[in-house]
């Protein structure tokens, strides 16, 4: 009897995330399988959806809303930060920096400019806006 995906399955798979236009931004296919707990927060929850019940050796692809990836851009993740509060002084557009809030909690923004007193950091999803096109291939379930 063939192992099918379930709600709390361990399971290993290739996957590719792609723009609806086919240009890959992430994939598995050309290197080692990921292995994730479905459950645990390791995983989209619209993309656990899609998976339960696939069968191991199955290949899909599904096509999702930017809703259902990674959510809309949100105008207000977008900051002015003044740089002395930025982490480091050596700041340069269109690159990811670490913040850490006063609870200690670690969060990525996107430095969208830079002036001389502030930067523009963007901490939405780098896909939240973006319709994706995911491809998954069930290699196994445990």
């Amino acid at each position: 009897m063939t192992q099918t995906v379930a709600t709390d399955s361990l399971i290993t798979l290739h996957y590719r995330i792609a723009l609806p236009n086919g240009q890959p931004l992430i994939s598995t296919f050309e290197s080692t399988p990921a292995t994730l707990q479905l459950g645990a927060g390791e995983m989209l929850p619209a993309i656990e959806r899609l998976i339960v019940g696939l069968p191991v050796g199955d290949r899909q692809a599904f096509d999702l809303t930017a809703e259902e990836a990674f959510g809309p851009h949100r105008p207000e993740l977008v900051e002015r930060v003044r740089r002395e509060h930025m982490p480091s002084q050596e700041i340069e557009a269109m690159t990811v920096m670490e913040f850490v809030a006063p609870d200690g909690s670690r969060y990525s923004g996107l430095v969208r400019e830079i002036d001389v007193a502030t930067a523009l950091v963007d901490f939405n999803h780098p896909l939240a806006g973006k319709p994706i096109r995911l491809e998954v291939e069930i290699i196994g379930v445990a």
